[in-house]
């Protein structure tokens, strides 16, 4: 489980075709501290650490996982959003976040308000109806609160804060990120299909 705080943005340093996709990925955290097969979330999707570096770690991706992310558009140099696995004690100052990515969403829209800026984005038909005014939702791994929804497209604003310690802050338009759809939204839909 996350919070979809981001504690570090790594950097794809090499990716790797053996069957399923295998990624390096370059990070600021203390390595000597993260084990085989932990769970680390890269731009919101968990993936199991394989192997270590004194500044990097390896994950093996599989063709599901790639299938429902962005992971195909990754390249070498690419940034990532990183969150290392919570911990139980620990503060969860963003929301649950399972790291199982549910679909992508595509930038349609980049606006300044004040500091901040506004970001429009398109989901897919069949998670749009998850999505909530002043709901909860992931992006690429980042914990945001949903301004507005109009059909499939939605406004998040995005503060200063976290576009300096998140790849936000090099968001253009036609991006496509990562979306997971709040957990509790998912439960709530499912027991109305039920009632």
């Amino acid at each position: 489980m996350f919070t979809g705080i981001i504690t570090d943005q790594g950097e794809v340093r090499q990716l790797e075709q053996r069957g399923d996709l295998r990624a390096r990925i370059g990070c600021t955290y203390d390595t000597s501290r993260i084990d085989i097969g932990a769970s680390i979330a890269c731009d919101g999707v968990c993936l199991t650490v394989i192997e270590l570096g004194s500044d990097w770690f390896d994950v093996q991706i599989s063709a599901e996982t790639v299938s429902r992310t962005n992971l195909l558009d990754w390249s070498e140099g690419r940034p990532v959003n990183l969150e290392r696995a919570l911990k139980v004690g620990e503060e969860l100052g963003g929301h649950i976040v399972s790291g199982h990515v549910d679909g992508v969403a595509e930038v349609v829209g980049i606006e300044t308000e004040g500091d901040s800026t506004r970001v429009t984005l398109r989901a897919p038909e069949a998670l749009a109806r998850f999505i909530a005014p002043k709901g909860s939702i992931t992006l690429n791994g980042t914990s945001l609160t949903v301004n507005q929804v109009n059909g499939c497209d939605f406004g998040v604003n995005v503060i200063p804060h976290t576009k300096d310690v998140t790849t936000w802050g090099r968001v253009v338009l036609g991006d496509v990120v990562n979306l997971e759809i709040d957990m509790l939204a998912r439960y709530v839909a499912r027991l109305q299909d039920w009632a």
